[in-house]
């Protein structure tokens, strides 16, 4: 790990107390000036992943969780960063396997420093300063935009190149929720049932209402709106709901609405209902009153 240590965030030398420790719990001589919290990190005698006596063996540094540093311009062994990132860390033998179709990618970095999975005082720890987060977002994006290209043109797919929601450019959230509302049902929608509209334009995931262990009373609804909007390739359920879910799955899932003749539309301008024909079933939404049908076709 040391040589590739400038890939890495360094605790800040003037920190002192920091938040997280550098030295191991267990083994208090095994400290490492890489910066680390003990976030989803194995330990000592409990942890995320318990570990025995007489402590957690992650070789030459405690374990923890490290921070890629992708701002680095260092070249280690011939690669940059962004080169290593993709091509030896992603797409490596397993990544790279044809018994590898996708990857999810739960991370992200803003100017905010409110990042996945951290712990109070992160970026402090780091001794990141605002210019540096700025910089910083901005090649994670660079990144991220290389890796997303990488990964298509190899073939693949990620959780976060669906369209969940937001702008035409967004990247897919790791949760999903419902892209109509009742609140904003008929605004969306006009919005939606065009033919430059994100659903016709990428991968959609949609989310589903409320708990995934019971069938939700907007379960129809949710359902109605995913068939006017979607486009050639779709996806629709939950996100992550946590750990040890049983899974509801309505009948209605199993229907088959067959292809659709066209776009949704509004009935008349301004009427708030909107109808999209398929080739085995009309789908129609009121949302003057939010209420979603499937009619089937004889």
């Amino acid at each position: 790990m040391v040589s590739y240590a400038p890939w890495f965030f360094a605790f800040a030398e003037s920190g002192k107390p920091w938040y997280s420790k550098k030295c191991d719990s267990a083994i208090p001589t095994l400290c490492s000036d890489l910066y680390h919290s003990q976030e989803q990190s194995p330990g000592f005698p409990h942890g995320d992943g318990d570990c025995s006596a007489p402590g957690c063996d992650c070789g030459t540094v405690p374990c923890g969780f490290y921070v890629f540093n992708h701002s680095s311009t260092a070249i280690i062994n011939g690669q940059s960063f962004q080169d290593w990132f993709i091509h030896s860390y992603v797409l490596n033998n397993v990544g790279s396997s044809p018994l590898v179709s996708g990857f999810f990618w739960d991370d992200v970095w803003n100017p905010q420093c409110n990042i996945h999975d951290q712990v109070p005082h992160t970026c402090e720890d780091m001794g990141l300063t605002p210019g540096d987060l700025i910089q910083l977002t901005a090649d994670y994006q660079a990144n991220m935009a290389a890796l997303r290209d990488a990964i298509l043109n190899a073939g693949k797919f990620a959780w976060q190149l669906m369209w969940t929601g937001g702008p035409m450019d967004s990247i897919g959230g790791t949760g999903l929720s419902p892209i109509v509302t009742q609140a904003q049902c008929a605004t969306s929608l006009r919005a939606l049932c065009t033919p430059d509209a994100p659903p016709q334009k990428r991968a959609m995931g949609y989310g589903l209402s409320g708990s995934p262990s019971v069938r939700n009373p907007q379960f129809m609804q949710d359902l109605v709106n995913f068939l006017l909007i979607r486009g050639p390739y779709a996806w629709l359920g939950w996100g992550w709901k946590g750990c040890s879910i049983n899974y509801a799955f309505p009948e209605e899932l199993n229907g088959d609405y067959g292809t659709p003749n066209g776009l949704c539309s509004e009935s008349s301008p301004g009427s708030g209902i909107f109808t999209r024909d398929f080739d085995k079933s009309i789908v129609l939404m009121d949302c003057n009153t939010y209420t979603g049908n499937i009619t089937m076709k004889l």
